[in-house]
């Protein structure tokens, strides 16, 4: 006997529906009994039976009509007729319109019983293979999200897949460009509140003495991106720059599902979910004192490491592929061919900007290809060489950044945040390195 059987058994007759429940109570099953059936149907999604059992001839709602609306429904349970009126073209034309069995009465209860078991393991089964196909979909979606073979990569799939349907924050951690974005909006997707809105702000990017009012909102103003995620996800990319007065506030919407306005006396409610990401080492923070050790805390229910692209081995071969191939198609060229030289290069390059380098680098060798040349050596070539080689490492490393970052900042004519963006570092971030380096802006763009 499959456990756990939950049967509805509808019968106008006190007498029988009484008789059919110490029947289905004495074998295991629980049954939820009825006289009518439409008042059975309108329960139907509040407590769904593996199985209905039901007599044919009843006042308001017949068992053939009660089959009928059944018919009408995605997923309904297996409907079992029993009737002391029936005849062989009624159980012919049930059976046609979609009842799993018709009795006569007076019926066997064992063989009544047995019928029923395979009904609702049947319809088991197929909710089962729905809910497995369903899931083989969303994982066939998170194979292509997260390309890969390595088996890291197969193994932060796994991680994703597994905690997606969880409530619990979610800190994702990992160098720069390395989706961090991309695994957050999978993790929504596939949990339950991916009909909701997914929000995501970069930390760095909000200036400090505005924080509050764009994160929490203004009473009578703004509404903040909080309550914009509301029974959605609310993903805080660069989190380890959230100033600390307003680390309290962000750590009472995860304890206790409110926030407080600027400028108003009352709490507000709101439902979603945090994903949390950083570049840093938040307990670093910690330590000196610019990160809650109790909102890591909060955040880090479910942690997410992020492998950079040096570790992955071959799917950079594969990654750049793809992304070749996907831009060809968007340029209305041959994807150019890859060659050993080329799956050479790639393998040798150390990948500091990771998967959004390695697009970036696809981007420009697809780009070669539409005007009949290029090789992914050249994709990778920065153009400005550095005629003096610095002495140290440390100085190597500032005159590499100054080169980059003018070159971005003259390749964005100066917008700050295309700048940061091409980077794929902080606007914060980008500000601190730009006074660090000397760099004059206005002379960059003249």
């Amino acid at each position: 006997m499959t456990p756990n059987i939950h049967a509805f058994v509808i019968d106008d007759d006190r007498e029988m529906r009484a008789s059919l429940l110490h029947l289905c109570e004495r074998a295991g099953l629980r049954a939820s009994t009825f006289s009518d059936a439409s008042v059975a149907l309108a329960k139907l999604t509040e407590d769904p039976p593996d199985v209905i059992l039901s007599d044919v001839r009843m006042p308001r709602m017949s068992g053939l009509d009660l089959l009928t609306a059944l018919g009408a429904l995605d997923d309904a349970p297996p409907l079992v007729l029993i009737s002391a009126h029936g005849d062989i073209p009624m159980a012919v034309k049930a059976m046609q319109d979609g009842a799993y069995s018709f009795l006569e009465k007076p019926y066997d209860p064992r063989g009544l019983l047995s019928i029923m078991t395979r009904a609702a393991q049947s319809h088991r089964l197929r909710a089962e293979t729905r809910r497995l196909r369903a899931a083989l979909g969303e994982r066939a979606g998170l194979d292509r999200v997260l390309l890969g073979k390595s088996p890291r990569i197969a193994a932060l799939r796994d991680d994703v897949f597994d905690i997606a349907h969880a409530e619990g924050g979610v800190l994702i951690t990992g160098e720069t460009g390395t989706g961090k974005e991309l695994v957050a909006r999978a993790l929504h997707n596939l949990g339950p509140r991916k009909d909701g809105p997914f929000v995501a702000v970069n930390c760095a990017n909000i200036d400090p003495d505005r924080f509050d009012e764009q994160v929490f909102g203004r009473a009578g103003g703004s509404l903040g991106l909080v309550r914009s995620a509301d029974a959605g996800t609310l993903f805080l990319d660069e989190v380890g720059a959230c100033p600390l007065p307003a680390q309290a506030q962000l750590l009472r919407v995860i304890e206790t599902g409110e926030l407080r306005p600027i400028g108003s006396d009352d709490p507000v409610r709101t439902s979603l979910r945090i994903i949390a990401a950083t570049n840093e080492d938040l307990s670093a923070g910690v330590t000196d004192g610019t990160f809650r050790s109790d909102l890591l805390f909060r955040l880090n229910a479910f942690e997410l490491a992020l492998p950079p692209l040096r570790d992955r081995g071959e799917d950079v071969v594969l990654l750049f592929d793809t992304f070749v191939a996907e831009l060809s198609q968007t340029y209305e060229i041959a994807a150019p061919e890859l060659t050993a030289e080329d799956a050479a290069t790639l393998l040798a390059h150390d990948w500091p900007g990771n998967v959004r380098e390695l697009r970036h680098a696809a981007e420009r060798r697809a780009l070669a290809a539409r005007r009949g040349g290029g090789s992914v050596a050249l994709a990778l070539r920065l153009g400005d060489d550095i005629d003096d080689v610095p002495a140290t490492l440390r100085e190597a490393v500032a005159a590499f950044e100054r080169t980059l970052i003018a070159k971005a900042i003259r390749a964005h004519s100066g917008r700050m945040d295309a700048v940061a963006e091409a980077l794929g570092i902080g606007r914060r971030t980008l500000n601190e390195k730009i006074v660090k380096l000397g760099l004059d802006k206005s002379r960059l763009i003249d």
